[in-house]
């Protein structure tokens, strides 16, 4: 089965590092694009192409200042990345929660020993 287009799709998009760390640096606020190539390594096409990406499917905003355009991140976007991994929460929990039982259960064990 063929994938979603990554400028529709979150996960798509976000499956790209170089992109990841863009929306990791507009953490820490807004920033122009030839900020961003500087910080990462690459050109600035590239990363305007990366920021094109991440506009299209709702993960960043841009806005001009004077002569250039800043980028922020606009984290609402990862709605649907946060409710899949929840998800997974349970299971995580129920590992956590069987080590911590096996832990409790050697100290035990060293203790009567």
């Amino acid at each position: 089965m063929a994938r979603a287009a990554t400028t529709s799709d979150v996960f798509n998009a976000i499956a790209e590092p170089q992109r990841r760390e863009i929306l990791v640096l507009l953490r820490g606020g807004e920033r122009p694009v030839t900020e961003l190539a500087e910080e990462l390594g690459m050109t600035q096409p590239g990363a305007s192409k990366h920021l094109r990406v991440l506009r299209e499917v709702g993960l960043v905003r841009d806005r001009k200042a004077g002569k250039q355009r800043l980028y922020g991140l606009d984290a609402r976007g990862l709605r649907p990345v946060h409710e899949w991994a929840g998800g997974f929460e349970r299971f995580w929990n129920e590992s956590f929660d069987r080590l911590d039982t096996y832990v409790q259960d050697l100290k035990q064990a060293r203790q009567e020993d």
